[in-house]
C-alpha cells in the first residue's frame, strides 16, 4: 500500500512567504540554503531550520497574545 505524501500548502498563495520564512530561519542559524533541492543538509541543519521557525512562531504567537 503506497503512503501518499500531503505536502502542499493550505493556502497556495502563501508557498512564497513560508519558502523567505525557512531562508531567514536558516540564515539565522547559519544554514546556507539555496534555491530548490536542498537534498544535501544533514539532519542537524535539516532539525536546525524547522527549530529555528517553530521558535519565531511561538515568539510571534506570545508577543500578539499581550
Amino acid at each position: 500500500m503506497a503512503k501518499s505524501s500531503n505536502n502542499q500548502a493550505l493556502v497556495p498563495e502563501a508557498r512564497e512567504a513560508l519558502n523567505r520564512f525557512k531562508m531567514e530561519a536558516a540564515n539565522e542559524v547559519g544554514v546556507n540554503l539555496k534555491q530548490g533541492y536542498n537534498g544535501d543538509l544533514t539532519s542537524k541543519q535539516a532539525g536546525s531550520i524547522g527549530g529555528q521557525m517553530v521558535k519565531k512562531m511561538i515568539q510571534s504567537y506570545e508577543s500578539n497574545m499581550r
